[in-house]
């Protein structure tokens, strides 16, 4: 699937638990809470606006001088005759669920390193961050024909064991895999749907392989009471081929070697990548959700770090 030839132990190609673990040294630049370095690009213009921890309703009480009037109850005020308010503290934390996609279409990469390695990394680096800050962390990792779900907790022990079915899924991947896929990107954003609940935040770690027009409605729902974040991760061939490239693609069932040097193709090709990112732009305007681009191309963290406002890799 990659002209790219597999070694074994090449971090490039595939990575393991214990690699992913060692990622945590690295994560404190980056930040998903409400306040974003300034060139941060979940700071753009268009980007969704992070809520941050919400509120627990605690209890209602007699109004005290100096309260704020907003929190007054209404009803228990004309029921009991004397105002009352309601008091709200701060939830201590708040869920985080990553998706991370290791289908067999992530097996791919044209330059420094697999889709499926990018995934990986950026969602252990960004797992390792979210409980850093104290927030709960779980996820679903997912192949073609394996799933694996991991409720948020705010436990070391949850996180890797989440880290270690991530690398699990990766390790099985090869070029010469030929699966009949039992699981869907729908599938999985549906169970996603299921398991989040008001002010998750949703990161999304994928190619996008398999977006269709369900999956639109999906995505609005997962947007529309949390904070959902799509890591989009594409590979430099998306925009040109490369004329000695030999690429080959299956559908599950039927598997088939493309002629890169074949210009028309190229850029066929190319423009099925564009419309499904022009697709998930439309969207992120629509249901105002943030994407984040990676690519196969450079380092992981370094992508990150200068994503999240650390110009040049530099904390």
């Amino acid at each position: 699937m990659s002209k790219t030839a597999v070694y074994p132990n090449d971090p490039r190609i595939h990575v393991d638990g214990p690699h992913l673990l060692r990622l945590g040294l690295n994560s404190g630049a980056i930040s998903l809470l409400p306040r974003q370095p300034a060139r941060s690009i979940l700071n753009g213009r268009h980007a969704s606006r992070l809520r941050g921890r919400g509120l627990n309703f605690e209890e209602v009480r007699n109004y005290l001088p100096g309260d704020d009037i907003r929190t007054i109850d209404w009803k228990v005020t004309a029921r009991t005759g004397e105002p009352h308010v309601r008091v709200y503290t701060e939830e201590r934390d708040r869920p985080a669920l990553l998706l991370v996609d290791q289908r067999v279409s992530m097996f791919f990469g044209t330059e420094s390193f697999m889709k499926s390695v990018i995934a990986a990394e950026a969602a252990a680096i960004i797992a390792h961050r979210v409980l850093g800050q104290g927030d709960r962390v779980g996820g679903i990792v997912f192949g073609d024909t394996d799933l694996a779900e991991h409720r948020p907790q705010r436990r070391a022990a949850a996180l890797t064991r989440f880290l270690s079915s991530v690398g699990a899924l990766n390790s099985m991947l090869n070029a010469s895999m030929q699966p009949e896929p039992t699981v869907t990107l729908n599938n999985v954003l549906t169970q996603a749907i299921r398991i989040a609940h008001n002010n998750t935040i949703i990161c999304v770690f994928s190619d996008f392989d398999g977006l269709d027009t369900a999956s639109e409605g999906l995505i609005r729902r997962l947007a529309a009471s949390n904070d959902l974040i799509l890591f989009n991760i594409s590979d430099p061939s998306s925009k040109a081929l490369k004329p000695d490239l030999k690429l080959t693609v299956s559908d599950g069932n039927q598997q088939i070697e493309l002629d890169s040097s074949n210009p028309e193709l190229s850029i066929r090709i190319s423009a099925a990548m564009e419309d499904r990112l022009d697709q998930l732009q439309l969207w992120s305007r629509r249901y105002g959700f943030s994407i984040v681009p990676l690519t196969t191309a450079e380092p992981t963290l370094k992508q990150l770090l200068k994503l999240f406002g650390h110009q040049g890799g530099q904390q």
